[in-house]
């Protein structure tokens, strides 16, 4: 549970603007565009940004989730080209639960099937983490493995060396870093972590990709409203004629029902943890509604810029495409919404309701 008051909240997100304000212009974003931005990730290292919902004690900047998504709203916001969720809510967080020390460069994750088998002089890993951000620029990768050969059913985690992988690089619709990882090497010690840490990782990651999602929607909403007033057709601007005021309106609702869903979800989490049905189920739902909100809200922003919105040459593409891409990290609309209904059969006819004002 977080201790921050509203109003340390606002300075956090506060600073957090400022900063990428100044460094995430069309032309820095453009430039970025197929790597990680180093020199922002420097600053907001500097800054204390990258280690945010990390406990003090554990080399972190202190807080919770609800800062950790606070800050995640902005960066998403702003289409920051840095891996910051999988600094704070992913990696940061796996580090942090197996004791290890979090590097002073970046530490990122993914998903993956990665087996772990003693050995002499340690542990052998075998496996794959999938579509990993960032991991060419990385100084770790940290995985979840389980173990293999001891007869006993573990998870482990192990913080590998990105120069001991071998990557196959590749990046999402937006441009951004998504490599492969594939490891097949010993490392010396891997930390035992409790039996649900798989799913609370997914879980993890699906809400941070909600919250970023949630963030990208006020810039696109944003640039949406602008142009549509300042945009000038049959000696009127756009935002005069009653249909495009309709689909602009469209779009505002689905920001703001995204936002509903993710800031429930962290809410939720934050208050209970993410083992319980209830966190679940939020974590799920916001999934599902951001992603949802992400495809229409898109399709709108470029139907009413018009040809323009899509070229390469306009800003709104750097918002769109990491809609386009986010919505399928860390599990799809489709399997999300799976979940959910197994979720609501599974609760019965008395426990749906509790679930969902639950969450």
């Amino acid at each position: 549970m977080t201790e921050s008051t509203q109003e340390e909240l606002a300075a956090l997100t506060a600073a957090a603007r400022d900063l990428l304000e100044d460094h995430c212009t069309p032309e820095r974003l453009a430039a970025s565009e197929g790597r990680t931005d180093l020199a922002l990730w420097a600053l907001l290292a500097e800054a204390g940004f990258t280690h945010v919902g990390i406990a003090e004690d554990a080399g972190g900047s202190g807080g919770g989730i609800v800062e950790a998504a606070a800050l995640l709203g902005v960066a998403g916001e702003h289409a920051a080209p840095v891996p910051l969720a999988e600094s704070t809510l992913l990696a940061g967080w796996l580090l942090a639960l197996a004791g290890l020390p979090q590097p002073d460069g970046l530490a990122t994750t993914g998903e993956g099937e990665v087996s772990a088998r003693p050995v002499d002089g340690g542990y052998r890993l075998q496996g794959t983490v999938r579509r990993v951000p960032a991991a060419r620029d990385a100084e770790l990768v940290v995985v979840l493995a389980r173990v293999d050969g001891d007869g006993a059913a573990r998870l482990v985690v192990a913080a590998v060396p990105v120069a001991g992988t071998s990557l196959v690089e590749g990046h999402n619709v937006a441009g951004e870093q998504r490599d492969d990882v594939l490891l097949d090497l010993v490392v010396p010690d891997v930390v035992e972590v409790r039996a649900g840490t798989a799913d609370e990782l997914r879980l993890r990651g699906a809400l941070s990709r909600s919250v970023l999602i949630a963030g990208a929607l006020d810039r696109v909403l944003r640039l949406t409203v602008r142009y549509a007033g300042e945009r000038r057709q049959f000696g009127r601007p756009l935002s005069a004629f009653q249909a495009v005021q309709q689909q602009v309106a469209l779009l505002a609702a689905e920001a703001a029902a995204a936002h509903a869903a993710a800031d429930g979800a962290v809410e939720q989490c934050a208050r209970d943890g993410f083992a319980t049905p209830a966190s679940a189920f939020a974590v799920a739902a916001a999934k599902v509604r951001t992603a949802q909100a992400a495809s229409t809200a898109a399709a709108i922003a470029h139907q009413v810029h018009g040809a323009l919105g899509m070229t390469r040459e306009h800003s709104l593409r750097f918002s769109t495409t990491r809609l386009w891409a986010w919505r399928s990290e860390w599990g799809s609309e489709a399997q999300w919404s799976q979940q959910l209904g197994r979720t609501a059969v599974a609760a019965g006819a008395d426990g749906v309701w509790p679930l969902l004002v639950g969450a």
